[in-house]
């Protein structure tokens, strides 16, 4: 997996291996060399990004080179992997995993399809014209909660087309929820899960931000949020069923952590593009820009942790994608679905490439280690 590295800048990578015989170790990357820096003090990611400055943390820790990084990354895809040699995984363990959605006008607009369509792709071409016809506004110009944008809502609602959606796009509350599990997430090269009884869903490709429990946003990485458009279209209600499914959260390759030469700033004018290819010769580009989010990374994060809500051992955040699918695959009007097989590529030069392989949910291998599976292996090399 060529290019899984950030190619900007000298970047401070945290990330997570495993080792067969050993188990999870988290680890950095020096000089081409994957170095294990799993110690008393640190035994997790959680403990790295809980510190006051990981970045000094993961700079200043000493640890044991035991693998050349282009031999990592090269046992990375699940379809090909020697399970006996050392893979990559998800870069966190013990966060929450959180989600923005409505974030981006373009996914703002296809998220009110999604409802009107009631989850029938067949619709969602006439619909998308109407939608477009009636709202005749360019949305991204909105501030989210402004008087113009409650003017809006208040039109909009008379004309009959007000959505749930719409309101979590330009009204005063961003959309929060809870994405999956800790300890659930995969990471490069892993397979990607579809619940398979849908039969209209995408990838989303995300920046996803790594923040400590105190809300301070620490590093970032990217991330694919995969999602089943036609549960969703039918009730959001059904949120967790669309979005929370076995290897449905994918994360990687690695935490870039904030220091002089990455931060906030790059964060918010990052690219991010996508690319899948599929078994059947398709394939689909596109590109989500952080410059236009309609709120910023940081009142993301301000809406998720505070005197309101507290995660004690810190949390990702996907900040939402502009980018929604909507070229025909299987037929005219049909819009895109995935198929399994479908390689699933999520790059942006300052955090790298992510790569999945997208299978049914239930073809995934399952999720076993837990929080709980985590300490017993802890405990039992004396970390804890």
């Amino acid at each position: 997996m060529t290019g899984a590295l950030p190619t900007q800048g000298d970047p401070l990578l945290l990330g997570r291996v495993w080792r067969p015989g050993v188990g999870p170790a988290v680890v950095t990357v020096r000089d081409g060399d994957v170095v294990d820096i799993t110690n008393r003090e640190f035994p997790t990611v959680r403990d790295v990004t809980e510190a006051a400055h990981p970045g000094v943390v993961v700079a200043g820790a000493q640890g044991e080179a035991f693998i050349d990084i282009d031999d990592l990354l090269a046992n990375a895809d699940e379809a090909k992997r020697d399970q006996d040699a050392p893979y990559p995984i998800s870069p966190i363990d013990l966060q929450a995993v959180k989600a923005s959605g409505v974030t981006f006008v373009t996914s703002l607009l296809e998220r009110v399809i999604e409802e009107q369509a009631r989850g029938e792709p067949a619709r969602a071409a006439a619909l998308r014209t109407e939608i477009n016809d009636v709202i005749g506004t360019d949305l991204s110009k909105l501030e989210p909660g402004s008087d113009e944008a409650m003017e809006l809502k208040r039109v909009l609602q008379e004309r009959g087309v007000w959505s749930q959606y719409l309101e979590v796009g330009i009204g005063p509350d961003a959309e929060i929820f809870s994405k999956a599990q800790p300890m659930s997430t995969v990471g490069q090269g892993a397979f990607v899960g579809i619940h398979p009884i849908s039969k209209w869903n995408n990838p989303e490709p995300e920046v996803v931000l790594v923040v400590r429990s105190d809300g301070t946003i620490v590093g970032a990485t990217l991330g694919n949020d995969v999602n089943l458009r036609d549960v969703e279209g039918r009730s959001a209600l059904l949120l967790g069923k669309a979005k929370d499914n076995n290897a449905s959260a994918s994360l990687g390759p690695f935490i870039r952590l904030y220091d002089d030469g990455f931060g906030a700033a790059d964060v918010a004018s990052a690219e991010v593009s996508l690319t899948v290819e599929g078994t059947d010769g398709f394939r689909l580009d596109g590109a989500s820009s952080m410059s236009e989010i309609s709120r910023s990374p940081e009142k993301l994060v301000a809406a998720t942790v505070g005197k309101h809500h507290q995660y004690p051992d810190g949390l990702v955040l996907y900040c939402g994608t502009m980018f929604a699918p909507i070229k025909d695959r299987d037929g005219p009007g049909e819009g895109f679905t995935h198929h399994e097989g479908d390689i699933v590529s999520i790059g942006t030069p300052t955090l790298g490439t992510l790569v999945n392989r997208v299978v049914h949910s239930t073809k995934a291998p399952p999720w076993t280690f837990g929080a709980r599976a985590l300490m017993n292996n802890l405990a039992s090399r004396g970390l804890l």
